[in-house]
Order: structure tokens, then sequence, then C-alpha cells
């Protein structure tokens, strides 16, 4: 060997020695590295939810759960889209605080729960070079980071299915009817979080029903089980009656998927008959859960070719059982076929449903409760290409999770870290708070759903609709008025309602309005500027905040020439 051959040697040996001793100390320590990595992601969690303004969508669930009595928070909760377990956690989290960041923490906490749950299933189902690739995955990827750091359901929904899906193995593994009964509890608790949780418990009763029939589960165990699924049967009920049907009614059609998610929002995500074919629209659509869950195009595509080897691998039996994770492992693991019926389900009742119309499936987070499942498949293929050394594993898997978190797809609707700086909106809702008390605030309802919260500082708001298709409310001496079926302001849209407004509420010529708009997609200043007619000088606060004025019986451009989105 001669002398440069034998220098290049001696970092790569050192490199493989130092992923050895790492093996070695996974292997006898799991608990203490388990948890380092999850405190670290917890870290990341609290700084990620740091320093930025609540998105409308927040800022919606906050102004549903900040009511004065629990009734009309129930009442409100109703026309969410979105089963009420964090609307009403929200109004007793309120006591505690209304920072962005207090109100970000039950999701940060229930993200991380979601983390430490996956990981403790994952330890029943495989091998630890699988474990702890998509452990890794789970902790670091830009889409759980920001489910994690929303005020929205997703990050309750994972947690408390994750919880459910770890009892169902831990029960059917030791026959423990207390096991069961907290899968089936956290099963009921996934159900009030998500209604994407209606799909998880049909996933998990078919698996439950094989599993039980492989282990010849006694009856007791059964029994408990049974009473589960019958609670949580009552739940969907309940939540069918009392909210998705009036839902449907509120969108126009039999269900909300015919109306505002089936249209604009997430039209790609149903099948539109005719349009694209099925089997194209299946795997399109399955890739898109993968883009979303990496959040990155390039990688979400390979790592959707490496779910499918992952599985083709499990149910050939190329996947070695975990028997040494911890104390809880005992005989009873689930044979291969079974692991990879319970990757697949999901993937197909989510599919299927979206085949009928009746739920979306693709790149959203509204199929994030697939990410689990999606990454297992992913970890078991990674797994071998590494030759199932977990260090490495787990650095392969760091690498990947930093590429997706540097370097993202961008999807709309978008908008970026550095312009919901906080600062921004502290800014914008000065500029407002300086106005004449005489002067309105005209927005469309996206926007209202931030004025309302940081104009009124996190009071509760309470709307008038007395005036015909508008909604007005009060914030520190200033009037709000907003279209109250215009959600996104359109140069267009936004003629046609600028002049129904100043009639109805009987703006005097010469007076001056404030037109704001916050949130996604907020164009409107921008393409107003286009037009000289309107004489309009905007202020930006951040690529999504614009605060500009307009003069009642000024000049106005053709309506036919302006863009109608």
């Amino acid at each position: 060997m001669t002398t440069i051959e034998q220098t290049a040697a001696k970092p790569q040996a050192g490199i493989r020695t130092v992923l050895m001793l790492l093996d070695t100390s996974i292997r006898q320590r799991p608990n203490l590295w388990m948890y380092s990595i999850l405190g670290l992601g917890l870290i990341v969690r609290i700084w990620h939810a740091s320093g930025t303004y609540l998105n409308p969508d927040e800022a919606l669930h906050f102004f549903v759960a900040n009511k004065t009595t629990w009734w009309e928070t129930y009442r409100s909760s109703l026309n969410v889209s979105h089963p009420p377990l964090l609307i009403f956690l929200l109004r007793v989290w309120r006591g505690l605080g209304t920072s962005e960041l207090m109100l970000r923490l039950p999701s940060i906490l229930a993200g991380t729960a979601f983390c430490w749950f996956a990981y403790r299933w994952l330890s029943l189902l495989f091998e630890q070079s699988v474990v702890w690739i998509a452990f890794a995955f789970i902790v670091f990827l830009p889409s759980s980071i920001d489910l994690s750091t929303e005020v929205r359901q997703y990050a309750l929904l994972l947690a408390f299915a994750m919880g459910s899906a770890y009892f169902l193995e831990r029960a059917v593994r030791e026959n423990s009817a207390i096991s069961m009964l907290a899968s089936g509890v956290f099963l009921w608790f996934a159900l009030f979080s998500h209604f994407s949780a209606f799909l998880f418990a049909a996933v998990l009763g078919v698996y439950a029903i094989l599993r039980m029939l492989e282990q010849r589960t006694p009856l007791k165990i059964v029994a408990v089980w049974e009473l589960g699924q019958v609670v949580g049967v009552g739940i969907c009920y309940w939540l069918y009656v009392t909210q998705i049907s009036r839902l449907g009614q509120a969108y126009g059609g039999t269900n909300a998927t015919k109306g505002w998610m089936g249209g604009d929002y997430l039209g790609n995500s149903y099948l539109i008959p005719g349009k694209i074919n099925p089997f194209l629209f299946v795997f399109a659509r399955t890739g898109g859960v993968f883009q979303y869950v990496f959040r990155q195009s390039v990688v979400g595509d390979l790592a959707f070719v490496l779910f499918v080897v992952g599985v083709v691998m499990i149910l050939r039996g190329h996947v070695r059982k975990n028997t040494q994770v911890s104390n809880i492992a005992k005989p009873g693991a689930p044979r291969p076929p079974y692991t990879g019926i319970l990757l697949l389900l999901p993937f197909v009742f989510n599919c299927a449903a979206a085949l009928m119309r009746a739920y979306p499936y693709g790149g959203t987070r509204h199929s994030s409760f697939l990410m689990p499942f999606a990454l297992a498949g992913v970890g078991v293929a990674l797994a071998r290409l590494v030759k199932n050394r977990i260090a490495l594993g787990i650095l392969v898997a760091l690498l990947v999770s930093l590429v997706c978190n540097l370097f993202p797809s961008k999807r709309l609707p978008y908008m970026s870290a550095e312009s919901q700086r906080q600062a921004n909106m502290t800014a914008a809702i000065e500029t407002l708070r300086r106005l004449p008390a005489e002067q309105p605030i005209f927005t469309d309802y996206q926007t209202s759903l931030s004025v309302g919260h940081y104009l009124c500082d996190q009071r509760p708001v309470e709307q008038d609709r007395k005036m015909a298709g508008f909604i007005s409310f009060e914030c520190g001496g200033h009037k709000v008025i907003v279209p109250a079926s215009t959600f996104l302001f359109t140069p267009r849209n936004f003629y046609d309602q600028w002049q129904a407004m100043a009639g109805a509420y009987k703006l005097r010529r010469g007076e001056k309005v404030c037109i704001t708009q916050m949130g996604w997609s907020t164009y409107l200043a921008f393409e107003l500027a286009n037009f000289p007619e309107f004489h309009i000088s905007p202020h930006y606060f951040g690529n999504n905040i614009q605060v500009f004025d307009l003069t009642v019986g000024q000049s106005m451009p053709d309506p036919e020439l302006l863009p109608t989105s």
C-alpha cells in the first residue's frame, strides 16, 4: 500500500471506529440516547415557535376558544372544520398566558409526546436500526416540526393516535386489559382531535382484529377492545350529527368536500372523475404524501421508492424482529405480513376516502396521520442500505432532515419565517392604532382574524352581524368591517365589496378608509398599485402584511380590467 493510500485509510478507519463505538453505546443505553434526541427536538420546536406571529388559522382557533362562556365556545367550535378538543384546551390554557409561544406550547408538548410514542411503538415492531432511523426523521423533519409548533389540531392527533397504536401493540403482546383500555382512551381523544382519526381508527381496528386472531387473544382482552370500539363509534356518530353535517350545509353541499375543501383549496386531493385517471391519481397523490412529509420534492420522491422497497422487504420476511429494545418487549411480535399490512392500510384507507371524495389524500397536512407509517417503511429500506448500523443510519437521517429544513420545496399557500417575524405584526398594529378613531378599517375575513387577535389585545371579540353581508367589530376604538363571504380579497372582488360596503355603511364622499391585508396570498396592494386610478401608497410589513388608504368616491378603473385571482 502506498503512503497516500495509507494516509487516506486512517481517517476512514477512525470514522468506522467512532461509528462502532456509538453503535455500542446506543445499544447499551437506548433510553439515554432517545431522551437526548427528544430533548434536542423539544429545543428545536421551542425555538421554531418563538419570534413569529400567529397566522390566520392559528388566530382563528384562539378566537373561537376565547369566548365569555363555555356554551359560546362550544357553539363557535361547531363552525370549525375540526373536532372541539383543541378549542376546549385553548379556552383553559389561555389562563396561563396568550403570547404566541404560550398558545403554541400545547402543540409543542403534544408533538414531543408523539415522537416518544412513535419511538416506543416502532420499538415493538422493528429492529433497532429501523427504529432509530425512523425516530430521527420523526423528530427532525420540517413537517413534524411545523405540525408541533402551530396552534392547530395535528400535534394532538398524532400524539393520541400513536399512543393508541402503542398501547394496542402492548395489549396484544402482553394480554393486558389495562393497555387495551389505554389504547381505547387514546383513540377517543384522537377522534376528538381531528376528523382524519376516523380513518386511523378504521386502520387500527382492522389491524387489531388480525393481531388478536393471530395471538388467540383471551376473551377478556377482546371485550375491552370491543368497549373501546363501541365508544369510538359513538363519538364518530356524535361528531357527524353535531358538526360534520352542519359543515356540509355551511359549504352549500352534502358535505364540506363538495364546497370549500373540494374546490380551490384541496381540489387536487380528491379524485375528479373524467379529469384524471384513478391509477395516476393514486400514484401522484401517494408521491405527494412523501413530498409533504419530507417537505422536499426530490427527497420525497426518493423516499416514496424506499417506502415501497421497505414494505416489499417486510412482506417477504426480510426484516428481523426486534427483541432487545426494552424490558417491555416480549415474545409475540407480529409476523412480517401483519407489519406490512399495518404500514399499507393507512394509505389504502386514505386513498379510498379520496376516491369517494370523502377526505383529501396527498401532499397536505390533512394526511399527516400517515407520517409514522411512511417513515417506518422508509426506515426499513434505509436500514438495509446502511447494513443495520445504527449510528450511520441516524447520521443519514439527520443529514437528510437538515437538507429538507434548509432547502424546502415551497408549496402555496406559503409564508416565510422572515415575513412572519413578530416585529412585522407589531409595526403593522401600531400603524393601525395611530389611525384617527373615525377612520374605519376594511379587511377580508382572513385578515380580520389577525386584526381581531392583535388589535384587540387577545380580548374576546364581539361581532356585529346586523348589516347584511358584513361583519363588524370594535377594537381599540377602531371599527373593523369585513365582508362575511370573502375569505381573501382579489382586485375584482375587492372592487365589488368596496362599493357595497361604502353604500351599506353610508360612508361620505371623501372619507378615508384603511385597507389592510394579512396572511397568505396577500397581493391586493401590489396588484392595485398597477392601476394609477387608485392612487395608493401601500406600507409593507414583510411580504404578507400590507396597509394602505382609499378614499370614498375616488376614481376607479374599469372593473372588467381587474384580475379575478
